[in-house]
């Protein structure tokens, strides 16, 4: 590091730089120099460089050799230390500007009420990192920012990571906003089973089970999905409660189930982090089996399959037995590859819904 920097045509000089301009003058080396200061040569040097900053012990020996006040030396040091972040802070807005180009504006702005901004692209970086509660955009790079990646998540480019970890971060805000009780897993099971008898109710299930879960502890989120971050849900731990967010991608009712059955799994087995689409590995396959025998018992599943009959009928009929809507039966005989995904007669019983969350209402 120099000991002074130059940046949109100003220009500032560490300490250091006037103290070797002293020493040069004064005709005594800088070892002798650095005697009479009662530091050490090598201190010395390392402040001459630039290399540390002046410190105020280092500002009262000076004041006092030299006759000028602690505040002149401090007030030097200042000078600099501003410059130098300015500078950082307009290489970070060049990081940034690359970052946001991947992103759209828009989502924020539409669901999140952020100011329009048109064509101000700084502006509107500054509204979604103020929103983020974030000193830069680019932390959204690392992926340990917020919720760990599990190992099995393989695939992932720079753009997912961001946008996931976007999420993430966007969920944990609306957690963090949030009064509940401590984390409670005996109130959370009855919780669970509760959610599992408002699966036929496909208007304002929602709020039932925010409230049930909070209840518990569990902070749920639901999200509107933002493109290409792959993201089905996350978990994680925040003080004494449990953030569990999903988005809004899953469109059908046997799927959204499905993905916030997977994400309650991975809390009952103490683990916690992202989901993504197409994960693989012993966690996911373990959320996946608590999410399946969840939704549909094991041994009524396993008599179900024994009839061989699988139509609106027989599929209607085995659904209310069990107290669930047809779609999960019907996704769940799809996906063992039972039934075929392209059967439209079928696909009639799945309900295709966006879950609309009024975001001021928590």
């Amino acid at each position: 590091m120099s000991n002074y920097i130059e940046y949109n045509d100003r220009i500032a000089f560490h300490p250091g730089y006037y103290i070797k301009e002293i020493i040069d003058e004064s005709g005594i080396t800088q070892e002798d120099f650095a005697k009479r200061l009662d530091t050490t040569p090598k201190n010395l040097s390392v402040l001459i460089s630039g290399k540390q900053k002046l410190s105020v012990d280092i500002a009262m020996k000076l004041s006092r050799m030299l006759g000028t006040s602690i505040e002149y030396w401090l007030n030097l040091q200042k000078e600099y230390d501003t410059i130098v972040a300015e500078f950082e802070s307009e290489q970070l807005m060049v990081e940034e500007r690359k970052l946001f180009k991947k992103l759209d504006y828009k989502y924020f702005r539409d669901n999140f009420k952020l100011p329009d901004f048109p064509r101000k692209i700084d502006e509107q970086i500054k509204a979604v990192r103020e929103f983020l509660d974030v000193s830069t955009l680019s932390v959204f790079n690392r992926r340990d920012i917020a919720v760990n990646f599990r190992e099995s998540a393989s695939g992932l480019n720079e753009i997912n990571t961001i946008k996931a970890n976007i999420m993430v971060q966007i969920a944990i805000n609306q957690a963090l906003e949030i009064n509940a009780p401590k984390f409670n897993r005996e109130k959370f099971n009855d919780a669970i089973e509760y959610a599992l008898t408002l699966t036929m109710e496909h208007e304002k299930f929602y709020p039932k089970i925010y409230a049930k879960f909070r209840e518990a502890g569990v902070i749920l989120v639901i999200l509107p999905n933002l493109s290409g971050s792959k993201i089905n849900g996350a978990t994680k731990k925040i003080g004494n409660n449990i953030m569990l967010m999903v988005n809004d991608r899953r469109l059908y009712s046997d799927t959204f189930w499905f993905t916030l059955l997977h994400e309650i799994g991975h809390i009952i087995n103490k683990d916690y982090g992202i989901s993504f689409e197409k994960e693989i590995g012993e966690q996911e396959q373990a959320a996946d089996e608590y999410a399946a025998n969840k939704l549909i018992p094991v041994q009524e599943y396993a008599e179900f399959l024994k009839n061989g009959q699988f139509n609106k009928y027989t599929i209607c009929e085995f659904a209310e037995k069990i107290r669930r809507d047809p779609a999960i039966v019907l996704g769940r005989l799809q996906k063992d590859k039972i039934v075929p995904y392209d059967d439209r007669e079928l696909n009639g019983l799945k309900h295709k819904y966006r879950v609309k969350i009024n975001l001021d209402s928590h």
